[in-house]
């Protein structure tokens, strides 16, 4: 019998699992990833947050589900994401730029419903399995995606999508037997988002490109009509 994982293990996989699919469901109702970064002065105190949390509210009134904030070092970061957990309690909040262990247990202290990754790092990778902690984790070669998807993602980032190109994730599926859920990110805007849908990605993460000035790109709007269905 040894070498067979025990009763415990696969309990842990199955809710792991279990919590992909979850996010995986959610955005394929809304295929849309909005990844913010916070300034030093947000992280000093609640006085200086002001700014960011008018972004938090357009976002929220406009009706976007997946929200990250980009994960910071400072010992503020984590009263930072309370707050924004209780102010805005339907979010399906997350974290972005994690790339520590230290990184991934505030994660799971916050109990956040996902996080994300620049790369791809097998190390951290297996400790969020075992934490039970959803890491979905940045590609960018075929090798990565598969090392990604044997080791149990279902669901992978692509960064940055804007230099591999609309048609990368096309020409892979001739190739390779399976892909993985994937949400194309890194130097996109709201009008390659609809485009880059029909190319065969999963969702689309977008980022500082979607403000000027503090205000939200007004086209962001039609990113939010449910995805068409064929039947």
């Amino acid at each position: 019998m040894s070498g067979l994982p025990n009763t415990s293990e696969r309990s842990c996989d199955c809710l792991w699992l279990d919590r992909q699919e979850v996010l995986i469901a959610s955005l394929r109702a809304q295929p849309l990833v909005v990844v913010l970064r916070s300034e030093y002065d947000h992280l000093e105190g609640s006085s200086s947050r002001a700014s960011l949390f008018a972004v938090f509210e357009q976002l929220h009134l406009l009706g976007v589900r997946h929200v990250e904030l980009a994960w910071s070092p400072h010992p503020g970061w984590m009263s930072l994401m309370r707050e924004v957990q209780d102010c805005f309690a339907g979010l399906c909040l997350g974290a972005a730029s994690i790339s520590c262990p230290e990184a991934l247990q505030s994660v799971a202290e916050l109990g956040l419903a996902y996080a994300m990754t620049a790369y791809w790092d097998a190390d951290l990778h297996q400790k969020a399995r075992e934490m039970h902690q959803v890491l979905v984790p940045g590609v960018f070669t075929p090798t990565e995606i598969q090392q990604a998807y044997r080791s149990g993602c279902r669901l992978v980032k692509l960064f940055p999508a804007s230099v591999l190109g609309l048609d990368y994730w096309r020409q892979l599926a001739g190739p390779m037997d399976s892909l993985p859920f994937v949400i194309a990110a890194g130097g996109l805007t709201v009008q390659d988002f609809v485009p880059w849908l029909n190319a065969g990605y999963d969702a689309v993460a977008l980022g500082r490109d979607l403000f000027q000035q503090g205000q939200l790109d007004h086209a962001l709007k039609a990113c939010l009509k449910p995805p068409a269905t064929t039947g």
